[in-house]
């Protein structure tokens, strides 16, 4: 019997493109939705691309019974924490709207799995800077508020029907395909590593640390990074956990140690070869001295063995992403 697709919604954007390419290379057929605001056609190597939005009920509930669908990966978000607090009810209208209309049609179609992109940004600001799965949730910005919001819908639709659910957790993501074949291509990225990279091509002219001061080994701020290709295999052993008959969870997705601003910047000119140009500027305001996962339940649940935990390979692979992107430009 031929095997149903997967729907995987935002597909075409950075962590979705790398979890649809390892899907394609185990087997697996896979439908993207992704309406392009901020993914990338040629991110999208394998399966069909449906150009469209997730809140879209018409839509979705059309590809789901077109294709039998049964599992859901929903990436679709934005995803900019300053851009969330300059401009909340996008967020929430995309975020959080959106996937309520998502799961409204996975209802009334009978999907079984879904698997939810969330972010350690529920956590808000953690007193000991380590969070794990039952740490207080006190979200401090819309982007995790509406990721919040989402969770509880998916927590109280599975109550009340037959769904199973993963939620994973995500620290911070960085590096690209060791392959080079996709990467972070997002416009006016904010995540450091990248923004790194991009100074370390010329495509910024300096890179900015900001606080000094924090009570950290360095003084500056301290972060989980995790590669993105041990994300995507994360989503991959959770939708086996979920088709094994695993029950609903949610999962931190770190590796359980920290990096700090300038353990980073210092990766990255190892890398590069040649120094960048560093401006220390001010703390911003609700950024943590220390966010790093306890990340014990994750591998106790679904067997999960990261590959890339070394700070070097992420940079390396972000960096050789980053002058693919500036030999075309």
């Amino acid at each position: 019997m031929k095997e149903s697709p997967v729907l995987v919604t935002g597909g075409a954007g950075y962590i979705g493109s790398h979890v649809v390419r390892q899907l394609g290379e185990a087997g697996i057929p896979v439908v993207v939705l992704d309406n392009l605001s901020t993914g990338f056609r040629d991110a999208v190597i394998h399966g069909e691309l449906v150009v469209g939005d997730t809140g879209d009920r018409k839509l979705v509930a059309a590809l789901l019974g077109e294709h039998g669908i049964r599992t859901v990966l929903h990436f679709a978000a934005h995803t900019i924490v300053p851009e969330s607090v300059e401009q909340p009810l996008k967020y929430y209208g995309n975020n959080t709207c959106s996937t309520r209309s998502l799961l409204e049609c996975c209802a009334g179609a009978g999907v079984e799995s879904f698997i939810f992109s969330s972010t350690a940004a529920v956590y808000g600001i953690p007193p000991d800077g380590v969070a794990s799965e039952d740490t207080a949730l006190a979200p401090i910005n819309p982007y995790g508020t509406s990721k919040l919001m989402s969770e509880w819908m998916l927590r109280d639709l599975a109550a009340a029907t037959s769904l199973r659910y993963v939620i994973l957790r995500y620290f911070n993501v960085a590096g690209s395909d060791p392959g080079g074949r996709i990467g972070q291509s997002t416009a006016k990225a904010t995540l450091l590593t990248k923004v790194a990279c991009e100074a370390a091509v010329g495509k910024r002219k300096h890179v900015s640390i900001f606080g000094t001061d924090y009570p950290t080994a360095d003084g500056t701020g301290v972060r989980d990074y995790i590669h993105v290709e041990d994300l995507a295999s994360a989503h991959l052993e959770a939708m086996r956990y979920l088709r094994d008959g695993g029950a609903s969870t949610l999962l931190n997705c770190g590796y359980g140690h920290g990096y700090s601003v300038r353990d980073v910047l210092d990766a990255v000119q190892r890398a590069n070869g040649r120094p960048l140009e560093i401006r220390e500027e001010p703390r911003r305001a609700g950024d943590p001295p220390t966010l790093v996962a306890r990340s014990e339940l994750i591998r106790a649940t679904l067997g999960w063995r990261p590959q890339h935990d070394d700070l070097d390979f992420i940079v390396r692979t972000s960096l050789d992403w980053e002058r693919k992107l500036a030999a075309r430009e």
